[in-house]
């Protein structure tokens, strides 16, 4: 029997497309106009085909095109579309341009034709006069022919076996008369940012347990010129730690098994801090945030905070805080990060840590796309199927890419963008400002 079909749109470098491939789901298509992540979402899933441009003006039927499935039912569609500009009294939300996109998933999802989809964003859309937009998307589902699961909620990824506080509303839609999916329930109650179980059941994962089998990233010159490293020793892995490093005996859950070279530390370039931010650093308490960078610092016992993007090239390329690593006097890398959001190791970003986190901060954890996806799962009536197959991954040429040097490769229009890669001399500036911000404080 087939595994049922999805479709990612606004994929970004693939969190709900490895979920719902970890549920059952073969992912066929992803839409994504960013072509760094076009990149790194087509070296993880090469099978994928993969469309590098914007929903805007994009058909259905171009979708079907270029995943090859001529007419075959589509089970779902899912994604999150930037939602910006909302209501104002007596207007509609839809009819601001900035929310084109959402209007554009919706209609994708009707000329598609499909069974369900499922539409993610902010927590801040249920609030205040935002959940009028909320009311105009259900109405506009329900005239396209799909039923929307109300009320809605907000899932917390740290309720779904990962180690950091996320919020993300999540929209169920079934189109008329399949019924509709119910929301997944909390496999556990996770310790507080400060370590504190807050329900009397099954504990998640905490930030000790996602990080401390990893090698310091410090201990190795080379990661000043690469991300990736092949250390010699690992620290034991908790259950958790053992399942993202795909040692245990659900690693893969009904995923494609990937070739890859396990023995690998990769996403893990260093950061260079000053010695005044690592004496900082290390007079930090865990859960709480250091005064003058503001960086929170993680608890053992505890749970990230959650982890932010920061902003695009177009709007400056501002890096998002790291939070400061629990054990050593430093940011979190790309992988730990990586490790704080539910991705296997097997999974790589690009490897600058601007794109890198970006791509991670902008996701949403694969663990609860996977919780999401066994909803539909089950309203589909499917029995998941663990596939026979293994897949390569891409060439790692994927994961260098600048943004000109990904537009090239998938011929598109390189977005704006301030940067890719800070050179030398702008990262010694940058330290010798932080250095001289540090001393002023004394």
């Amino acid at each position: 029997m087939a595994r049922p079909i999805g479709i990612d749109l606004f994929a970004g470098a693939g969190g709900m497309s490895l979920g719902f491939e970890q549920a059952g789901f073969d992912v066929i298509a992803a839409v994504e106009i960013d072509p760094v992540h076009c990149a790194v979402h087509k070296y993880n899933f090469p099978n994928c085909a993969i469309l590098p441009r914007s929903v805007v003006g994009l058909s259905g039927n171009e979708i079907r095109v270029a995943a090859g499935i001529g007419k075959r039912k589509v089970d779902v569609v899912f994604g999150g579309a930037p939602c910006q500009g909302f209501s104002m009294i007596g207007q509609r939300a839809f009819d601001d341009p900035r929310n084109s996109l959402v209007r554009d998933f919706l209609r994708i999802v009707w000329e598609l034709d499909a069974s369900y989809f499922v539409f993610e964003n902010v927590k801040g859309l249920t609030l205040g006069n935002h959940r009028k937009f909320l009311d105009e998307i259900v109405a506009t589902a329900d005239e396209l022919g799909y039923d929307v699961l109300v009320p809605w909620q907000v899932l917390d990824a740290a309720n779904f076996g990962v180690p950091q506080h996320r919020e993300r509303l999540i929209l169920f839609g079934a189109q008329r008369p399949r019924k509709l999916p119910c929301y997944p329930a909390f496999w556990s109650k996770p310790a507080d940012r400060k370590g504190k179980v807050v329900a009397h059941c099954k504990s998640g994962p905490t930030v000790s347990d996602a990080l401390d089998d990893l090698p310091d990233a410090d201990l190795f010159e080379m990661l000043r010129e690469t991300d990736e490293v092949r250390p010699e020793i690992w620290g034991s892995p908790s259950s958790y730690a053992k399942e993202l490093r795909c040692l245990a005996n659900d690693s893969w859950h009904y995923g494609y098994v990937r070739n890859w070279d396990s023995s690998l530390l990769t996403s893990s370039f260093r950061t260079d801090h000053t010695a005044i931010s690592r004496r900082r650093f290390s007079e930090t308490k865990g859960g709480t945030t250091e005064p003058i960078s503001r960086f929170y610092k993680l608890a053992p016992d505890g749970l990230s905070n959650t982890l932010r993007a920061g902003t695009d090239g177009a709007r400056g390329a501002f890096t998002s805080p790291r939070p400061i690593h629990h054990k050593h006097d430093r940011c979190v890398t790309v992988r730990e990060m990586a490790r704080l959001h539910g991705y296997p190791d097997w999974f790589r970003f690009n490897e600058t840590k601007w794109h890198g986190a970006r791509q991670i901060g902008n996701s949403v954890p694969p663990p609860l796309a996977r919780a999401v996806a066994e909803r539909v799962m089950r309203a589909l009536e499917v029995k998941p199927e663990r596939p026979f197959e293994t897949v390569d991954l891409g060439v790692t040429d994927l994961l260098r890419m600048t943004v000109s040097q990904a537009a090239r490769h998938f011929q598109v229009e390189a977005p704006p963008s301030k940067r890719d890669r800070k050179s030398g001399a702008k990262k010694r500036k940058q330290l010798e400002i932080e250095e001289a911000r540090m001393l002023a404080y004394g």
